[in-house]
């Protein structure tokens, strides 16, 4: 069973100097890049700007600490803005933190109960609609500042569609000189990675966007503009609120959980690849808990491990979770000294970060591959997903997304069971065939294949005599596994013929659906003597039966 011990507790026994030094440039690095993409999250989540790098700073030496991987890069990220923006709008920052430390406490009993790998039982069409979905989502959010948009007071822009139709009916008002400033940043964070890929591009477009607006006098909107900056250390606030508030604010706390155990063990297993190394998914769980109860307590937003940071960490040298730590003591570092400067950062240069941040999350490539090649029912859930989460949100999305997914399940595999009579036909490749096997007389021989489930129980029910039938045998090789649904048309099926004096004999149940029938009784009903190992067997027994009648 996997260890619930945090890797560095693991990892420290043979740490070296040498790895320090790595991991301290690593952590270096990967704070300078995590900065502005902090401050560009929190502005799209709703939130103040030094509340991401909080986030960061909390969460990320926290989950680093506890992690269950050696490598993760923890803190905001794209797949939370958009709900948090919709908590922060509707229900304010305590109804943020009271979500943020419940999904914290759903986490952290999930990685207790050992849960990591149920997160495998999400459909890969459904985490690819939701996130392509929430891409779409931060690109029409951040429209209105990349183009420089004015709109009227008292404009509703909490939803996103909200946000579509405001952009559209302003678009009138469009500030040339912030659509420059946007497409030169968005210039270079596409074009900078090609000629050097230590320095992060973002780093750079912030400073040519500042330096644009400053020394041109540009009429473009800046962080300071709209916000007030603070370089405060984060301070603790634990909210008020009543069991009512809890039980208003759960599906959304339940969804950051949910989210942040996919964001980050998908992370793990990126990282693992990268490093031929394995991460423990239940303690990777209860760290991500226990850096999200931390974050909203110190005033930050919810988070997890990201993937391009965590990418960053591995490429410049980390190896173990010192370099997160190190990570989120320089961002404490920056924020106290380079903080006030972040109110001189132009809107526009935000937008074209999130810009990037949500081309490179959306998946298109994926997407575009799953509507080409999936059967249709995989479509549908990736339609549906990616839709709701754009017109909806993306608790909608979600559970929709789930019961859409389950349901289309149930209906393929209800499709390919199948409950037939035998077909005396020579299956030369099959070595359980037909050939020269003789079927008693007045017996008949139904094979059932495929999952006995509620949705195909009635199939069982189909199976039909002749006025001459003494003798039932139910060849079942080909079922492993039966439900209680299921297992109930089987008891109707034996009462039904058991009235007729017609014999039940079953040939090769499979170990669970023979549990389940031990279990219910139903096995000492038909007799131990009528559960036969083979079809050869079950075929003697029923000419013994036959002989004795």
């Amino acid at each position: 069973m996997e260890k619930l011990k945090p890797k560095l507790f693991s990892v420290m026994k043979t740490y070296t100097k040498q790895q320090f030094v790595k991991d301290v440039v690593a952590g270096i690095i990967v704070a300078i890049i995590a900065l502005p993409l902090s401050i560009a999250l929190a502005l799209a989540s709703g939130v103040a700007p030094e509340q991401g790098i909080y986030t960061a700073i909390i969460a990320g030496f926290l989950i680093s600490f506890f992690g269950g991987s050696r490598v993760q890069i923890a803190g905001p990220t794209a797949a939370f803005a958009t709900i948090v923006a919709g908590i922060v709008a509707q229900k304010g920052m305590d109804g943020l933190i009271l979500a943020t430390i419940l999904a914290g406490i759903i986490l952290i009993v999930m990685g207790f109960l050992r849960l990591g790998n149920l997160i495998k039982y999400i459909p890969y069409t459904i985490t690819t609609g939701f996130t392509a979905g929430i891409a779409v989502t931060i690109a029409i959010g951040q429209i209105k500042d990349f183009l420089g948009l004015t709109y009227p007071a008292g404009t509703v822009t909490i939803e996103t569609m909200e946000k579509a139709g405001a952009v559209i009916q302003n678009i009138g008002t469009v500030n040339l000189q912030a659509v420059i400033v946007g497409l030169v940043c968005l210039a270079i964070l596409i074009v900078f990675p090609y000629i050097n890929k230590t320095i992060p591009g973002s780093l750079i477009a912030v400073i040519v966007g500042i330096l644009m607006v400053q020394l041109l006098h540009m009429d473009v909107n800046t962080i300071g503009d709209l916000y007030e900056i603070s370089n405060k250390l984060p301070a603790f606030h634990f909210p008020a609120f009543t069991l009512r508030d809890i039980g208003d604010i759960f599906p959304d706390a339940f969804t950051i959980a949910i989210l942040a155990a996919i964001e980050s063990l998908l992370s793990c297993v990126v990282a693992d690849s990268m490093i031929n190394s394995k991460h423990r998914s239940n303690m990777e769980l209860i760290a991500q808990g226990i850096g999200n109860v931390g974050s909203a307590l110190f005033g930050g937003i919810p988070a997890t491990g990201a993937i391009a940071r965590t990418a960053a960490n591995i490429k410049n040298g980390g190896r173990t979770p010192i370099a997160g730590m190190v990570h989120a003591v320089v961002l404490v570092l920056i924020l106290v000294i380079l903080m006030p400067y972040a109110a001189l950062i132009p809107m526009p240069c935000i937008a074209a970060i999130l810009f990037m941040v949500a081309y490179n999350m959306c998946g298109w490539r994926a997407f575009a591959n799953l509507c080409k090649s999936s059967p249709k029912s995989d479509i549908i859930v990736l339609v549906t997903t990616f839709v709701l989460t754009v017109v909806f949100d993306l608790v909608a999305a979600i559970e929709v997304g789930i019961l859409l997914a389950a349901v289309l399940f149930m209906k393929r595999m209800s499709e390919v069971t199948e409950v037939e009579g035998w077909k005396y036909v020579d299956e030369e490749d099959d070595p359980d065939s037909l050939t020269l096997r003789e079927v008693p007389a007045n017996t008949l021989v139904y094979e059932i294949s495929g999952p006995m489930f509620f949705a195909a129980a009635d199939k069982i029910l189909t199976i039909s005599v002749k006025e001459d039938t003494k003798c039932l045998i139910l060849r079942m090789r080909s079922v492993n596994a039966i439900d209680a649904t299921a297992m109930h048309s089987l008891e109707q099926l034996y009462e039904k013929y058991e009235h007729k004096n017609i014999q039940i004999i079953l040939s090769h149940v499979n170990g669970q659906p023979k549990a389940v029938m031990e279990k219910s009784g139903f096995a000492a009903k038909v007799g131990a003597e009528n559960f036969c190992a083979h079809i050869d067997e079950a075929l003697e027994r029923a000419k013994r039966f036959a002989d004795k009648s």
